[in-house]
C-alpha cells in the first residue's frame, strides 16, 4: 500500500461533496475522519434539485472534469449499496441557456409525447439528453457515509469547528468543543462555510452563498418520467409520486419567497401537465450553493499552509463523484490530476 494511504485525513463536512471524498479516501486506505457541524446532509445537499448532467452553456474551463461526472456516478453505483441513481433522461425547451453536451439530441413533437405522455402541449422540438439523470441527494450521501464507514472511517456530526492546531507553517489537527483531532491532512468541504474556515487558516477565498429556490410538492405518481427543463418549470418525480422542482431566487419581496413561488409554481405545472391538478405543496425553502466569484470549483492545496486541501463547488451533486475520486487520488498519491488545473486556490490568493 502507498504510505500516504495511511495518513490520518479529517474531512470537514458531511454533504455530498464531503461523503464522497470519505469514501474514496477510504477505500485508498486513509485513516478518515468526517467532521460535521450539524447533522448529515444538512446543508446544501438537503435542498439540491440533484439533476446529474453534463451540460454546460458557452466555454467550459472545467469541460474535462465534467465530462467525467456521469461515468463517476455509474462507476458508484456498482459499488455503493443503496446508491440509487435514476438515468431517466432530460428534456430541455425554451430555456435559450444554450446548454448542450456532448450526447444531445433534437426530438420533435411526436418523441416528446412518447417520453413525456402526460404533456398537454408538447412544444415543436426540445433537446433530448438520454444519458442524464437524478438521485436522491440525502439519501446517497447516507449511502456513501454508510461506504467509508464499512472501510474504517468515523463521522461526527454536531461537531463545529472552533479552529485548527498548526505547527510550523502546517495544519496537525481540528479543534472541536470536545477536544483536538490530530490529523496528518485536513479537507475542507464544508459548501458555504468552507471560505469561513480557511479565513481561519489565513486564506480569503471569494465564495459566496448563492441562493436558488428549492420546492417539493406531493403528487400522483407517473406525471413526469424524466426530467424537464423548461422555461415554465423545471420539474422530476420520484418513484413515491414526489415531485421536485427548482426555481430561480428573485429577491427578498414577499411575493417570491418561498411558500409564494411554490404557489406560482404549482399553478404552472398544472398547466403544463395533464393530471397535476391534485399537485400539493410539501416544502418550499432557499438553499445556498457555494459559488466560486468565477464560477469555477475551488479544488487544490492552499498555498499559506501545508496539510489543508479544499473542495468547494457549485454543482455540487453532479460534481461529486468525480471529484471525490480524483481529489482522493492527488491526496493519497501526490499526482496532480489534469482536470483539476482549472480549479486551484492558487489563482486567488496569488
Amino acid at each position: 500500500m502507498n504510505q500516504e494511504a495511511s495518513k490520518r485525513i479529517i474531512v470537514i463536512g458531511a454533504g455530498i461533496v464531503g461523503a464522497s471524498l470519505a469514501y474514496h479516501l477510504a477505500s485508498k486506505g486513509a485513516q478518515v475522519t468526517v467532521v460535521e457541524a450539524g447533522g448529515i446532509a444538512s446543508g446544501v445537499t438537503g435542498t439540491s434539485f440533484a439533476w446529474i448532467n453534463a451540460s454546460c452553456a458557452g466555454p467550459d474551463p472545467i469541460a474535462a472534469l465534467r465530462g467525467g461526472a456521469i461515468a463517476a456516478w455509474r462507476r458508484l453505483e456498482t459499488h455503493v449499496p443503496g446508491l440509487t441513481p435514476r438515468w431517466h433522461g432530460a428534456l430541455s425547451y425554451g430555456t435559450q441557456d444554450g446548454r448542450v453536451s456532448p450526447e444531445s439530441v433534437v426530438v420533435g413533437r411526436p418523441r416528446i409525447a412518447q417520453l413525456e405522455p402526460q404533456l398537454r402541449k408538447p412544444p415543436a422540438q426540445a433537446v433530448y439528453e438520454p444519458e442524464q439523470g437524478a438521485l436522491d441527494a440525502v439519501a446517497a450521501t447516507h449511502a456513501l457515509l454508510a461506504a467509508a464507514r464499512a472501510l474504517g472511517a468515523t463521522a461526527l456530526t454536531q461537531t463545529p469547528v472552533l479552529g485548527f492546531a498548526v505547527e510550523d507553517g502546517r495544519v496537525t489537527g481540528v479543534e472541536t468543543a470536545t477536544g483536538l483531532i490530530e490529523a496528518d491532512m485536513i479537507v475542507l468541504a464544508a459548501g458555504t462555510g468552507t471560505a469561513a474556515l480557511a479565513q481561519k487558516l489565513g486564506a480569503s477565498l471569494p465564495i459566496h452563498a448563492s441562493p436558488a429556490i428549492f420546492l417539493r410538492y406531493q403528487a400522483p405518481p407517473g406525471l413526469v418520467r424524466g426530467i424537464i427543463s423548461s422555461h415554465v418549470m423545471e420539474v422530476r418525480q420520484a418513484e413515491d409520486g414526489t415531485m421536485l422542482a427548482a426555481e430561480d431566487y428573485l429577491d427578498d419581496a414577499p411575493e417570491n419567497q418561498p411558500a409564494a413561488i411554490a404557489q406560482r409554481t404549482a399553478g404552472a405545472i398544472r398547466n403544463e401537465l395533464e393530471g397535476a391538478e391534485a399537485i400539493a405543496p410539501e416544502f418550499a425553502c432557499i438553499g445556498l450553493r457555494p459559488m466560486p466569484s468565477d464560477g469555477v470549483p475551488v479544488i487544490g492545496y492552499l498555498p499559506q499552509v501545508e496539510g489543508v486541501y479544499v473542495c468547494a463547488m457549485h454543482p455540487g451533486v453532479v460534481l461529486a463523484g468525480i471529484v471525490g475520486q480524483l481529489a482522493s487520488g492527488e491526496i493519497v498519491t501526490g499526482e496532480p490530476a489534469s482536470a483539476l488545473e482549472a480549479c486551484r486556490p492558487a489563482r486567488f490568493l496569488a
